[in-house]
């Protein structure tokens, strides 16, 4: 496969409900052409050879769940600039769905999680690490509202669910990952947060794409406008 200059990865971490999706497509939308999306969950563990009532009760908030020796391969050839096979997973039948064509990464590479941080040698690939801190209530009804609406659940489901597993497996796996976080975003967001974002943002881009001073003000704006904080309720961040 052709290599091409090399890739800076962005991790983007927080829990189920955080916003993670949102935030990657609204900077999705700022950078074009620079960036592209590579989500932790694609590389969720292959549960095929389990019945289908057993694969129902996984725990997908713990980070045993990611099948850590692919994704680790996976950014690392993403950070050489190499062309990748990028999997997918079914969420319905929870089987692993095998790549089928060879994925060229950009010279930003988004890539979010619940447990991106938690794997030392995948840690240490980023060249910036961004942690969304959202209130548990919050993320909750964002949740509720994904759920129901797009996956059938009722209300008393989901709500059990996220207190009896999502919460417990934030506190334990996802909270601690702030430690590690070169950035970390409060919300609602406040604008000097999002300034430092768009300069980090800008200083990565510079390090792997031959970008003209004068650009950095419209680039900045258009950041900036992309991320004007509102409720953005009907996010989707997690398999379950």
């Amino acid at each position: 496969m052709k290599a091409t200059p090399s890739s800076q990865l962005v991790a983007i971490v927080g829990g189920s409900g955080a916003g993670k999706g949102w935030l990657v497509e609204r900077l999705s939308r700022g950078l074009c052409e620079q960036s592209c999306h590579l989500p932790l969950d694609n590389f969720y563990r292959d549960r095929s050879h389990l019945p289908p009532g057993r694969r129902e009760r996984l725990n997908f908030d713990t980070p045993d769940a990611i099948d850590w020796d692919q994704a680790e391969r996976t950014l690392r050839d993403c950070q050489a600039g190499r062309a990748t096979r990028m999997p997918g997973y079914d969420f319905a039948t929870h089987r692993r769905i095998p790549a089928t064509a060879a994925w060229q990464p950009r010279p930003l590479v988004l890539v979010d999680g619940l447990s991106l941080l938690v794997h030392p040698p995948v840690r240490r690939l980023f060249a910036l690490k961004i942690y969304l801190d959202c209130p548990a209530e919050l993320r909750l009804r964002r949740r509720l509202a994904r759920d129901v609406a797009e996956r059938g659940r009722s209300p008393g489901s989901v709500t059990r669910q996220f207190r009896s597993t999502v919460a417990p497996m934030h506190a334990r796996h996802v909270e601690p990952q702030r430690r590690w976080a070169d950035l970390i975003l409060t919300q609602p967001f406040r604008k000097p947060d999002l300034l430092r974002l768009a300069n980090r943002l800008w200083t990565l881009l510079t390090d792997t794409a031959p970008l003209q001073s004068w650009m950095r003000i419209p680039f900045h704006r258009e950041l900036l406008n992309q991320l004007e904080y509102h409720d953005h309720t009907a996010c989707a961040d997690s398999p379950a």
